[in-house]
């Protein structure tokens, strides 16, 4: 495995949505649908049903009103009575410390990794925070063009440029390009102190500019897995009645007039929403004041719990019961640089003990996921000790952490803003395997996706230990003369082209300038295990390519 988790199934639905809907009628629609919104329109019948049911009741009530109007006609009107104040409520924006944020971007299309799909906008609210900066979500800039900010109380614009992004931790920080413009607006500090039982207050704007404060109540506070599905982080969790409005593609939470969360997923159907809280945000802005942006740690193990007796008798632990059992160590990352094994088990890190569940008592938040003392509490360079049982004697390991970069998977979990790479030879579509090619199946791509690069994805550590390499696949076939009768293949893994081993892209272009006996021989890791096509015509196609299907090259080589 390659994050600190326990060990889940490969096709296991995530805890909680990644993406949900509301209902919205207002013009900012196609905003409101763009992908990876947390807050996206609801079904069209459901609306058209309520609609349907709406009208009949405002029928009704006119009748029954005419009526009654009849019989008092002459009866003096009676003031209407005052309502119970809501949970909700509009105060002028100007005075709190947000400003709208307008992306435009494109993102690529790994289908066709030679073109972009269609243009986005997304809108969204940014948190002003001191130095300059407005803090955003990392997925609200993912594959922008263009960043705008504006004043939401004078309508006032100037472009922006996003200084920091944190895919892992979903986050971003931006600073405008007009030094001024964020003069009058004090910043916001952090609510480091949130705990269960606290209420929140979810800011959002509507388009007249008026702010409207919706609270919620902090549920839970636990460690969940963010959009990237890289590591576990952090999470308040909320029961809260937040609508769609505009700019709700980021929506700060707020406690005491401090910044306490940002929102992270939102399911309108049981009102819970999931946020990115203040303990993660101050790490990223601490790791953002270095020269150079470092991340969050990463230990490179993963683990079991011990609540099972026969695991705990079978790795020999002796006294108390307790701690985690270590399945895999990764290579080369700084558990295994420290001398961690499988078959380890950790009893505690630092002055926390951890128990069978792979919880320890935070002084804060009680008892809570081992994770988080390596990702709130940690940081790139920090040297830790762990406890270990090994083998029912006790030991005593001292890690220094680093941060694993998404180039350093052998399949990349994230490369936004980034082209993908591909290599075309007459027809066949080679590329590297990410997690990016992957989410093209939508959100369930676990199930979706070829069940064989689900597989690569989820055991690339223990499948290709030695690192350092790239999985190349047959993505598609065009067809053209040279590669007739070869249409259906598609999603093949790729062992060797020409009698080299391919390990990346940048090996396979090597490899196609050799043919063996004026053929190029692709071998594949499935059936039909070997394909051939004639070097000669796979060259003479390649003009006939470009122009049929309007490739602008026929490699992007990274």
């Amino acid at each position: 495995m390659y994050r600190i988790s326990e060990r889940k199934s490969v096709i296991e639905r995530p805890m909680f949505t990644e993406h949900c809907s509301v209902r919205c009628r207002s013009a900012s629609a196609r905003e409101e649908n763009a992908p990876g919104n947390p807050l996206r329109t609801a079904d069209a019948t459901t609306y058209r049903r309520r609609s349907l049911v709406t009208r009949t009741l405002v029928f009704l009530s006119v009748a029954l009103l005419a009526g009654v109007a009849s019989l008092q006609a002459k009866k003096q009107p009676v003031p209407a009575p005052k309502l119970p104040a809501m949970s909700q409520g509009a105060v002028e924006a100007k005075e709190v410390s947000l400003v709208r944020v307008n992306v435009t971007g494109q993102p690529f299309d790994y289908f066709r990794p030679w073109q972009k799909k269609a243009p986005f906008t997304k809108r969204a609210l940014g948190a002003v925070l001191p130095h300059n900066h407005v803090l955003v979500t990392a997925d609200l800039v993912s594959n922008q063009n263009y960043v705008e900010l504006e004043r939401a109380e004078s309508g006032e614009k100037t472009a922006a440029n996003v200084v920091v992004v944190d895919y892992e931790a979903n986050l971003a920080l931006l600073e405008p390009t007009d030094k001024k413009f964020l003069d009058g607006l004090q910043p916001l500090e952090l609510a480091l102190d949130t705990v269960v039982g606290d209420r929140l207050a979810a800011w959002q704007l509507e388009p007249t500019g008026t702010l409207v404060v919706t609270e919620g109540l902090v549920t839970t506070i636990g460690v969940t897995q963010y959009p990237s599905e890289v590591s576990d982080f952090l999470t308040y969790r909320l029961s809260i009645p937040m609508q769609y409005r505009d700019s709700s593609y980021t929506v700060p939470l707020v406690k005491g007039r401090k910044l306490a969360a940002l929102l992270l997923r939102f399911e309108p159907r049981t009102q819970v929403m999931d946020a990115i809280p203040a303990p993660i945000i101050a790490h990223f802005l601490k790791d953002a004041e270095a020269p150079k942006y470092q991340g969050f740690p990463s230990l490179g193990i993963a683990f079991f719990p011990t609540r099972d007796p026969q695991l705990r008798a079978y790795a020999g632990e002796t006294g108390k019961a307790g701690g985690v059992y270590i399945t895999a160590v990764e290579p080369g990352l700084a558990a295994a640089k420290a001398g961690l094994r499988a078959g380890d088990i950790i009893t505690a890190v630092g002055n926390h003990e951890i128990d069978e569940n792979g919880s320890y008592v935070d002084p804060l938040y009680g008892k809570i996921q081992l994770n988080n003392l390596f990702g709130a509490q940690a940081y790139v360079g920090d040297t830790i000790a762990l406890q270990l049982q090994r083998e029912g004697k006790p030991l005593t390991l001292k890690v220094k952490l680093e941060h694993r970069l998404a180039e350093d998977y052998v399949v990349p979990p994230y490369n936004n803003d980034e082209p993908p790479g591909y290599y075309i030879v007459g027809g066949l579509i080679f590329q590297e395997l990410s997690r990016q090619y992957l989410r093209e199946w939508g959100a369930n791509w676990q199930k979706e996706a070829p069940q064989d690069f689900v597989y690569l994805d989820h055991f690339q550590s223990e499948l290709f230990p030695e690192g350092h390499r790239r999985i190349v696949v047959l993505s598609q076939v065009l067809p053209a003369n040279s590669t007739i009768g070869y249409d259906d293949f598609n999603y093949l893994v790729v062992k060797k082209i020409n009698g080299k081993e391919v390990k990346s892209l940048g090996d396979l272009a090597e490899a196609v300038k050799t043919p063996l006996n004026g053929f190029h021989v692709i071998e594949t890791v499935d059936d039909p295990k070997q394909l051939e096509i004639n070097a000669a015509e796979a060259a003479q196609d390649a003009d006939a390519l470009q122009k049929n299907y309007g490739l602008p090259a026929l490699q992007r080589v990274p």
